[in-house]
């Protein structure tokens, strides 16, 4: 019975702490055994999720709490904290029927808190506030409260949104208590708020079967997965079914082969699903999200959240370097773009269109992070790729005047570097709107800035606050075009012939700029090798070996001693290229190079552009 159970989704800004939460619910509602192993943050399952530490993927669970006839299931939705990931928390809000809003007792209100709460509260969601970590030694629970009830206020909650509850709480300890100087206990006090606060689902059981999709995955022996809320009526196994796009167009006719509900980590075949029930369902093969599930009587399909538009976007090539083929299994234009419409598919977010030529493809998502983590998914699976340089997406105002993405950005950073951040965000075309103390010798200062300007920025970031600067951003607005943006102050070296690295080159490189590869490194013409001390690209011999001659060496110039070249990740890869470069991406290399990899057409080009 749906009186029984509550629908809840968990929601926070990146690393305040959700999974770790949902870890603890599962533990002290018995979802595991006393002796059973389990990893911390089991929720998050992906690969990626767990080397990164944040969480990708929405995923549902379930847990119960109480006995008898006060038994509840509570339905748990995890929810991504990470801007670049809206478009998973979007859906499936409209899933649930209250969310826990967890806040990070020193950071407090974050950009992401304030996207993923205005979310929730336009669709009417009542929220249980939980500040958390209250055990941090630079906690400051009362303050951050007041922080919250202002961002309530900025966002136009009603009366009833802005009378929440609030508890204290350490989801690492497992305690929770409306007490602010509790630090011990369990979770007994969050278990009844959310009985109490949450309401079951208003469901309609007599009405014809009603399920919006919010989810899609797939199995390798079940194929398409949808995952929903049943919105109204009864589903049995084998019960006919059509799908319904959103304008109330028939996508496919087909029966519910398999029903499947949540129970702790699993998936659970059930023989019926009832209003108000989330579930997942097999036996259709094209029906998506956002697609309305329903008994064939039914002709209006339920209304789809709509999702917010990509502002970024990249070209996705076919890798035609010397050295395609030898690393990747998947290296054809066809397999690559039936990856991408996978990856459509079950991601709303992103949108993919094929150039011209049929060997690349425009990706347009909502950030660096949500492409570079496509992009290394499908590294790990065999592609090999090219990868273009970011570039964010136009729109034009009511006048046909141009217009470009803004973010908000949030740097906390150590007083000493906050000049240095201000200068260097004033160079992208950002401007300030805030600058705070925030306490321990940190400031916090708030800018909008175009997204434009802040392609590339993050590794400097780092550097210029020596690592301990934290940046938070989050799209904010369509805005005035900003004009040109200087982008990297530096060239870069080039190799200019193909094969292996030679030490004694490098070694007489070095003094050129800092090298990207090491000794006996495979390259080819074309190859991005260094950056440039100096503004304009160089074309260099990393294979130049030492001349030979009669006269005996003392041994002092053979000990070449290399400095340790320059490592990227994918994203800093990424970020690093100009507009005239690519990042080769195969499963064992990232390797940069200029998109023309003969000179004499690159020569060419700067003639063209010149002209």
């Amino acid at each position: 019975m749906s009186a029984n159970q509550r629908n809840v989704a968990i929601i926070a800004h990146v690393d305040h702490g959700k999974t770790t939460l949902v870890d603890q619910l599962f533990r002290q509602s018995g979802t595991y055994r006393d002796n059973q192993r389990i990893e911390e943050r089991a929720m998050d399952s992906n690969d990626l999720e767990k080397e990164r530490g944040i969480t990708i993927l929405a995923k549902c669970t379930s847990v119960e709490y109480g006995e008898g006839e006060n038994a509840r299931r509570i339905n748990i939705v995890d929810t991504p904290g990470h801007a670049d990931f809206g478009g998973e928390v979007e859906r499936i809000l409209s899933m649930v029927d209250g969310v826990i809003l967890l806040v990070d007792s020193s950071e407090g209100a974050m950009p992401q808190t304030k996207f993923v709460t205005g979310k929730a509260l336009a669709l009417g969601l009542k929220p249980i506030v939980v500040v958390n970590k209250i055990d941090r030694p630079d906690g400051r629970a009362a303050e951050v409260l007041d922080e919250v009830f202002d961002l309530f206020v900025s966002l136009d909650a009603n009366d009833e949104q802005l009378d929440f509850p609030v508890l204290y709480a350490s989801g690492r300890n497992g305690y929770a208590s409306e007490d602010i100087d509790a630090r011990e206990g369990d979770l007994t006090p969050l278990f009844e708020k959310i009985v109490e606060h949450v309401p079951a689902p208003q469901a309609d059981y007599d009405g014809p079967f009603k399920f919006l999709v919010t989810l899609l995955d797939r199995d390798n022996f079940l194929g398409r997965i949808l995952t929903g809320k049943v919105e109204s009526g009864t589903i049995k196994v084998n019960a006919p079914i059509h799908a319904l796009d959103n304008d109330g167009n028939i996508v496919e006719t087909g029966r519910a082969s398999k029903l499947m509900a949540f129970r702790g980590l699993e998936r659970v075949p059930v023989e019926e699903a009832r209003a108000g029930d989330i579930i997942s369902m097999a036996g259709l093969a094209v029906a998506t999200v956002s697609n309305t599930i329903c008994d064939p009587s039914v002709t209006e399909p339920l209304h789809a959240q709509p999702i917010d538009p990509p502002t970024l976007s990249m070209r996705f090539a076919v890798n035609d370097s010397p050295f395609a083929g030898r690393e990747g299994t998947k290296v054809t234009s066809r397999m690559i773009r039936d990856r991408l419409a996978r990856e459509a598919e079950s991601n709303v977010a992103i949108k993919i269109s094929e150039s011209a030529d049929k060997d690349s493809f425009e990706v347009a998502g909502r950030g660096e992070l949500q492409l570079g983590v496509l992009i290394e998914t499908m590294r790990r699976e065999g592609f090999e790729l090219g990868i273009s340089r970011p570039r964010v997406l136009y729109q034009e105002d009511e006048n046909g005047n141009r217009t470009e993405p803004y973010e908000t950005v949030v740097i906390d950073v150590d007083d000493e570097y906050s000049g240095t951040v201000v200068e260097k965000i004033a160079m992208r075309k950002g401007e300030m709107t805030d600058m705070r103390p925030s306490g321990g010798g940190k400031t916090r200062i708030t800018f909008s800035a175009p997204s434009r300007g802040l392609i590339g920025y993050h590794g400097e970031f780092l550097s210029d606050t020596r690592g301990t600067g934290i940046m938070n951003r989050l799209f904010e607005k369509y805005g005035p075009y900003k004009g040109t943006i200087e982008g990297r102050q530096n060239g870069v070296l080039i190799s200019n012939c193909t094969g292996e690295a030679v030490g004694y080159a490098l070694n007489m490189l070095e003094e050129r700029g800092e090298l990207f590869i090491g000794s006996q490194a495979k390259i080819y013409e074309g190859m991005i090798i260094g950056e440039n001390a100096k503004p304009d690209d160089l074309e260099v011999n990393p294979m130049k070996s030492k001349a030979l001659t009669n006269f005996r060496s003392t041994g002092k110039d053979d000990a070449i001693r290399l400095t340790t070249p320059r490592k990227m990740s994918l994203e800093q890869s990424i970020a690093y290229i100009d507009n005239d470069e690519m990042v080769e991406v195969t499963p064992e290399s990232i390797r940069l190079r200029k998109s023309e990899l003969d000179p004499n057409e690159r020569k060419k080009q700067r003639r063209k552009m010149g002209d």
